[in-house]
């Protein structure tokens, strides 16, 4: 069977190309389509298919695409299918189910999310722009959104990486979906969990504002305990200067690195509301705890029983403030000893890459047949 496989864009590695490159398992020799690939950040992941890129995909626009959104469209037609494909899959969180496409041609579309700056996140993402350029950017948002309901009946079945995201489609687009959840790998349960000095707490991912990395450097430059963070964004250069020594960066890190830090970590940190988030999960396959904040998707994959820290994977907190959060963490230390590590791996392994792969693999046969 012939596939194409369309995501938004290769510039880092992060939870939305993984599950490409998981899909890529069932269907290995599929051509990739996308707006902006750069093997150079991205790595050599995509060595053995095809990638088309679109017109944008240039090196002076790379560097800046995300701010190219009002292209995005543009960007997305000139990605012209090169052959006469038997499936789409189209890797959903920005334009990519708004390619052209024969009407006879079945497509399915994965959705990590819709656009959230057009629809879920919006009022932050204005918020950080200059109050001069907000009018113009909503309006440029307007008409990508408007653009974007322009390509709703361009897909003829919507799977949704969450419960969380199945009710945003139904919401912003009056559509149905399936809920599978994307796949953790396999190698990551592979170490054997071992006792460790427990040292520091973790924060993994973009430093961008929906993140809400700021609260955790808010809240340890009160609490002075070890925190290193681990990312890169827009927001960075001005949350290290905020931050105390006792707050520590790094850059993207090879997995390899970043697993040096687990063995000395308390907890992972996550506060931002996410669609469903795959750095938890990730975590803990290593037998680690999350502290979450209590809305989106960290309901889905973290389980939290004040009753009993023997079956939790990790503790909530309510509010986005300093304040709620030192309370989860005061929570978390005073029944540390009590989360099971092993418990919280196999929490973790309900989400390994072979379940995602068997479910994409019987819906997607389920869907080519009723066509």
């Amino acid at each position: 069977m012939k596939v194409a496989i369309i995501h938004y864009w290769f510039i880092h590695r992060r939870g939305g190309e993984k599950v490409v490159e998981s899909i890529l398992k069932l269907y290995p020799q599929a051509d990739i389509y996308t707006l902006f690939y750069d093997p150079k950040t991205y790595g050599n992941y995509l060595s053995k298919n095809t990638i088309y890129t679109s017109a944008l995909n240039l090196p002076i626009l790379r560097r800046y695409y995300k701010l190219l959104f009002p292209l995005y469209p543009f960007g997305i037609r000139s990605l012209k299918l090169k052959s006469k494909y038997d499936l789409i899959i189209s890797s959903e969180s920005g334009p990519a189910k708004g390619v052209s496409k024969p009407v006879d041609t079945p497509h399915l579309s994965y959705v990590h999310t819709p656009m959230r700056y057009c629809w879920v996140d919006r009022k932050s993402y204005l918020q950080s722009i200059n109050g001069i350029l907000r009018p113009v950017v909503n309006f440029l948002l307007n008409r990508l959104q408007r653009w974007d309901i322009s390509t709703i009946e361009n897909v003829n079945l919507y799977i949704a990486n969450s419960e969380n995201v199945k009710q945003r489609i139904l919401k912003y687009y009056n559509k149905s979906s399936i809920v599978i959840y994307p796949p953790i790998s396999p190698k990551l349960f592979l170490k054997p969990l071992i006792d460790t000095e427990k040292e520091i707490y973790i924060s993994l991912g973009a430093i961008v504002p929906y993140k809400k990395i700021e609260l955790l450097v808010d809240t340890f430059n009160e609490n002075g305990k070890s925190l290193v963070i681990i990312g890169d964004g827009s927001e960075k250069q001005s949350l290290i200067s905020k931050a105390k020594p006792n707050i520590s960066f790094e850059p993207y890190l090879p997995w390899e690195k970043i697993e040096a830090y687990f063995s000395k970590s308390k907890a992972l940190i996550f506060p931002g509301e996410e669609d469903l988030g795959m750095i938890p999960l990730e975590v803990m396959a290593y037998g680690i705890p999350v502290i979450a904040f209590a809305k989106g998707g960290a309901f889905e994959t973290v389980l939290y029983e004040d009753s009993d820290f023997s079956v939790s994977t990790g503790v909530f907190f309510d509010e986005q403030t300093p304040q709620s959060l030192q309370q989860a963490i005061d929570i978390f230390e005073d029944n540390e000893a009590k989360f099971n590590k092993h418990f919280i791996r196999d929490h973790a392994q309900k989400f390994k890459e072979d379940v995602f792969l068997q479910k994409m693999k019987s819906n997607i046969e389920a869907f080519l047949s009723s066509q």
